[in-house]
């Protein structure tokens, strides 16, 4: 089932708006492509005292191969996006990376593991996983990681606590988007949300860092709502300051 939706991008100036194809995978999962290469998909959860939460996720790809960062919620909405990507899509997920610990990132890491799909984590990912008896990445690294998909590069950078204590961004330079997750907030957003695993110290100051370093990101997506471009990071500094 596919839907066109028309999704205002607040802070591109070059686009006041796109024509924008969300496709409806299941009821709780649907794809939005946002570049040639690049799709959100977002799944959802019913959450006690916050009700139904959607979350997001990226699929870069490059060809039949793909890349997938953050799963959906939980295992079985893990093996229904798999089964689009492989099944639909024709591609052949390389690898997989996660924002940080908690199931809206890597809820469905279990499942990956079952199919043989490798995983890289910051190291304190890991750490944290390995604490709480979650399922645990492959691989890990301390403060960035470089990874090639085909010939396009994308980049794992962990700034500091934030969020939570292990959350990173991801940068695809090629498509000039960056995924900080739930670190960025989108603009509809009333706080900062969930702080309870994250460091409201040094929250600004990673988020000072990120806006620093990727001042020419052109797609910028939260872990939670609409995508837009560096104004989102402008708009979660600015919620930092009711702390």
């Amino acid at each position: 089932m596919k839907r066109l939706y028309l999704l205002m991008l607040l802070g591109l100036t070059h686009l006041a708006c796109i024509s924008q194809e969300v496709i409806g995978i299941s009821s709780d999962l649907e794809l939005a492509r946002i570049s040639d290469n690049a799709f959100i998909h977002i799944s959802y959860c019913t959450l006690p005292g916050y009700g139904r939460v959607g979350a997001n996720g990226l699929i870069f790809i490059d060809k039949d191969q793909a890349f997938l960062f953050d799963t959906p919620w939980n295992d079985s909405l893990t093996s229904i996006l798999v089964s689009y990507m492989e099944e639909h899509m024709g591609l052949k997920i390389q690898g997989f990376v996660p924002n940080h610990w908690h199931d809206d990132c890597m809820g469905g890491l279990g499942f990956l593991k079952t199919r043989g799909i490798k995983s890289w984590a910051n190291q304190r990912t890991i750490e944290i996983a390995g604490e709480k008896g979650l399922p645990i990445p492959d691989h890990g690294f301390r403060d960035s990681l470089k990874i090639m998909l085909g010939e396009k590069s994308i980049h794992c950078y962990y700034y500091g606590p934030a969020h939570s204590m292990d959350n990173i961004v991801v940068w695809i330079p090629s498509e000039k988007i960056l995924f900080p997750g739930c670190i960025c907030k989108s603009l509809d957003s009333q706080s900062l949300g969930n702080i309870s695993d994250g460091d409201l110290s040094e929250y600004p100051m990673t988020v000072d860092r990120i806006t620093d370093r990727f001042r020419d990101a052109k797609i910028i997506i939260p872990g939670h709502g609409s995508f837009g471009g560096t104004e989102l990071l402008t708009f979660t500094r600015s919620l930092c300051n009711q702390y």
